[in-house]
């Protein structure tokens, strides 16, 4: 497996008003003649949240068309893209300059397609820097919104809950802390659980290392530098030579790297040819990522939703990231919590070990790894940890989803 870069794939009648009216009936009324539902995600992970949605409403009796910017999970159960998702992906700020007109000429033309045909409702599915203001402005003209995914306005930037009081009709809210937040704001919102709580299968190490052609014995240590082309150019060097550290320590050691698609994997396997990294004994997994964090003994993760999948998952991890100095100050000044992993804040405490910017060097990166490996008590006390944070997450989600849309689609 030395040097191995393996691509695995990845793969009625309408409900009538009295179905709806049914105490406890989760049937949605379905007018043929109706528009469609508009529907905007911004990155893998809202794509990932976004088709789950969207699924809920198809098994809750749901018959309209959804359209709007869609990744390929979407697209897989049904929504229609009429922009690539791809263009909003972008970090943070500074990084964010070099496409703003882009993104904001996208935004501009999608809104205007809304207002002259409005939808039935419009689903913003997370990207708040994108879907606030349009949410704001089809509120305005009378369109029902529905936002889902708080920003986290709990950890930074806390005067976005005055936009998602413009903006949104009704929030669908994902952790349990962020009821009385809305409730007090006087919001109206509805805490559904988290979709990933309820659709990742309960983790099973032996099983996932059957799937990728693993041998059990064997130790591995997943490296996710992130869905984003971005992250991957920021962050993916700074891994690949933390993992030639872990190997010179524990030369046993294999690692699995899952990417989103072919942008991110050229751009890594770039970074590796720079690197020198041929002696690494790695393999590159097209998708993946869930199998991976299953299989591995740690992960080296960058901060977002791949920490609360490893959570999910009861993948013992470390948690790093970067972004451009002038970024990190301005995160810095508007940041309420001591930490940036969802593991660490669902906790309430230092769980998972954080590398921050300039702590986060090859060096710092590596030695925290090789501690978590060689330390079972560490990694025992993270996924004990873990599996309290995925009960409070864990609902009927696709339920609850359900009930909350269906008054807007009545």
């Amino acid at each position: 497996m030395n040097g191995e870069r393996d691509g695995l794939t990845r793969g009625g009648r309408s409900a009538s008003a009295a179905d709806v009216a049914t105490p406890g009936s989760l049937t949605l009324a379905a007018d043929r003649s109706a528009q469609p539902i508009a529907i905007v995600a911004g990155e893998a992970s809202g794509d990932l949240l976004g088709s789950l949605l969207i699924r809920s409403l198809r098994e809750a009796g749901l018959k309209a068309g959804f359209i709007g910017i869609a990744g390929p999970k979407m697209q897989a159960v049904g929504a229609r893209s009429l922009f690539p998702m791809e263009a909003l992906s972008v970090r943070g700020y500074i990084e964010a300059l070099g496409s703003v007109w882009k993104i904001l000429g996208i935004r501009r033309r999608l809104k205007k397609r809304l207002l002259d045909t409005p939808p039935r409702l419009f689903i913003g599915v997370d990207a708040p820097d994108f879907n606030l203001a349009l949410e704001t402005r089809l509120k305005r003209a009378g369109i029902a919104t529905i936002h889902f995914i708080s920003p986290s306005i709990w950890a930074w930037r806390p005067q976005r809950i005055h936009k998602m009081a413009r903006a949104a009709s009704h929030v669908l809210l994902v952790f349990p802390f962020e009821e009385a937040i809305y409730q007090q704001a006087g919001i109206p919102a509805t805490y559904v659980g988290h979709p990933l709580a309820h659709m990742l299968p309960q983790p099973d190490r032996r099983a996932a290392r059957e799937r990728l052609g693993l041998r059990q014995a064997g130790e591995f240590v997943a490296l996710l530098p992130g869905s984003r082309l971005s992250e991957v150019k920021a962050l993916g060097r700074l891994y690949v030579e933390a993992a030639k550290r872990i190997a010179q320590a524990r030369p046993q050691t294999h690692f699995l790297i899952p990417l989103v698609n072919r942008e991110t994997r050229q751009e890594f396997e770039r970074i590796l040819d720079q690197a020198d990294a041929g002696e690494l004994s790695l393999r590159i997994l097209f998708g993946h990522a869930h199998d991976a964090m299953q299989a591995a003994d740690a992960a080296l993760i960058a901060s977002g939703t791949a920490t609360l999948e490893a959570l999910l998952l009861d993948c013992p991890h470390l948690i790093s990231y970067r972004v451009p100095w002038l970024t990190w100050q301005l995160m810095k000044r508007q940041a309420l919590l001591p930490w940036i992993g969802l593991p660490n804040i669902l906790a309430g405490r230092d769980l998972v070990p954080e590398l921050i910017q300039d702590q986060a060097t090859p060096e710092a990166l590596a030695d925290g790894i090789v501690r978590l490996l060689a330390d079972p008590n560490m990694q025992r006390a993270q996924i004990e940890e873990f599996r309290i944070q995925r009960a409070r997450l864990k609902r009927d989600t696709p339920r609850l989803i359900a009930q909350a849309v269906r008054p807007f689609l009545e």
